[in-house]
């Protein structure tokens, strides 16, 4: 367990502990998880060393993030790529914790998973659950599927899988941890952001060049941020001139549906037949 953001609840925590014990994992409980400081859980350096600690415990096979909110990109200056890049881990996570899974995979070539946190486990669906083992158990290559496939532009492409949380990808911007999107597959959601906000971070990504050279386009959910078409068409005029296959409706991100999404690993998106096909298992001694 990791607490790399905001403190959390304790009921909620127990509730996930038990959930991922049911699952078949033995969960190693940090001594200081439950710090904290301000509204974080804990100092930069406190939470910095906790995550540190549990890449180089050899014992450690998984981190799983209890909680996003807030500070997960206050520990980048912090982190000791170098260690973790010698220690690989499945690390998950979402919303905020978006700047540690790109940024760790970005500087360590490590592949990096979008999926629930801890806290919001227990109140997951059964096909979150089904869909986290699918992520990282499985021995066959991922295979997604929108619930409610919308096809804003279409086509079919390949490339590496990036992104995650779409205001947290533009905090990165102009950092020493800003992703490359040329080449990959971008994969978008966000939460309580007005479309104009999303115009105005989409326009960011575009005038700063960050996306001239996208592959295609993965859209999750966007819970809270007003019409769903609004928001759809602000992300296809933000590509429109760009004619890149952008596919909608997954359920990835803030929702009670959030399957788990390896960042990092080549995949096929294919607007025809409305998926995205990952083309290696997510958690191979290559991709460790």
């Amino acid at each position: 367990m990791a607490a790399p953001a905001s403190p959390f609840d304790q009921e909620a925590f127990e509730s996930g502990i038990a959930v991922l014990e049911s699952m078949g994992y033995r969960v190693k409980i940090p001594e200081n998880l439950f710090s904290k400081h301000g509204y974080l859980a804990g100092s930069d350096v406190e939470r910095s060393f906790q995550l540190m600690k549990l890449f180089e415990d050899e014992t450690v096979g998984a981190i799983f993030c209890v909680r996003g909110g807030f500070g997960s990109m206050r520990l980048l200056p912090l982190l000791d790529f170098e260690t973790i890049r010698a220690q690989p881990k499945i690390l998950i996570g979402f919303s905020d914790i978006t700047t540690l899974l790109v940024a760790i995979y970005s500087r360590c070539s490590m592949v990096t998973f979008h999926g629930p946190l801890v806290t919001t486990l227990n109140k997951t669906s059964e096909k979150t659950r089904s869909g986290l083992v699918d992520a990282v158990g499985s021995s066959m290559p991922l295979a997604l599927k929108p619930s409610k496939p919308m096809i804003l532009n279409p086509g079919k492409v390949s490339g590496p899988v990036l992104g995650g949380n779409l205001t947290s990808l533009c905090h990165l911007m102009g950092t020493p941890y800003e992703p490359p999107f040329d080449g990959h597959l971008l994969f978008l959601e966000d939460r309580g952001e007005a479309p104009y906000r999303i115009d105005r971070m989409l326009s960011q990504l575009s005038i700063g060049g960050h996306l001239d050279g996208v592959a295609g386009v993965v859209l999750g959910s966007f819970l809270d941020c007003g019409s769903l078409e609004d928001v759809h068409t602000i992300v296809t005029e933000a590509f429109r001139h760009r004619g890149v296959p952008i596919l909608a409706g997954f359920d990835l991100g803030h929702g009670t549906d959030n399957l788990t999404l390896p960042i990092g690993i080549k995949a096929e998106l294919d607007t025809e037949d409305a998926s995205l096909r990952f083309q290696e298992p997510a958690t191979n001694e290559d991709n460790a």
